[in-house]
């Protein structure tokens, strides 16, 4: 059974060129991925953009452990793959602008489905509340509580 230890042993010893093609090819995937996701939230479509966080997860944990390789290789590469390690570099920052924005998008989501979620809560409290007028002209009875809990039923 291979360790943590030898897995990264194999990882450095790669030749240059290919640690640098293997950190490069996750890293456009990682993008892609992202990028997808980023569209699928845009266009409203929560369920089918969550289906690809198993696969940006893996893509991410698998770059990371690349990227850590080509920090603790960086000399080496540097010196057998000059250009590919300049490429990967600039790739590098393609990455980190699509998952700020990925972010973003992600927050966005966030808020509006908390919003809605409050909504809801809201509405559904309105309607424990009495409807009726005192001698006042004010609604009478108890003052409005918050809902309890809210319950969704996707077999609908």
């Amino acid at each position: 059974m291979n360790s943590a230890a030898d897995r990264l042993a194999a990882l450095d010893s790669l030749p240059a060129p290919e640690l640098c093609a293997l950190a490069t090819d996750t890293l456009e995937s990682l993008v892609a991925i992202l990028n997808e996701e980023t569209t699928l939230l845009r266009a409203g479509r929560a369920r089918e953009a969550g289906g690809v966080s198993a696969e940006k997860t893996r893509l991410a944990q698998d770059y990371m452990g690349y990227a850590r390789s080509v920090q603790r290789q960086a000399a080496r590469l540097k010196a057998e793959a000059p250009a590919q390690l300049e490429d990967l570099f600039a790739r590098h920052d393609k990455l980190a602008t699509q998952m700020a924005e990925n972010l973003r998008v992600i927050a966005t989501a966030r808020a509006i489905t908390e919003d809605l979620l409050t909504d809801v809560a809201q509405a559904i409290s309105a309607r424990g509340r009495p409807t009726t007028y005192g001698a006042n002209g004010a609604l009478s009875g108890q003052p409005p509580q918050a809902a309890s809990g809210v319950s969704i039923n996707r077999a609908l």
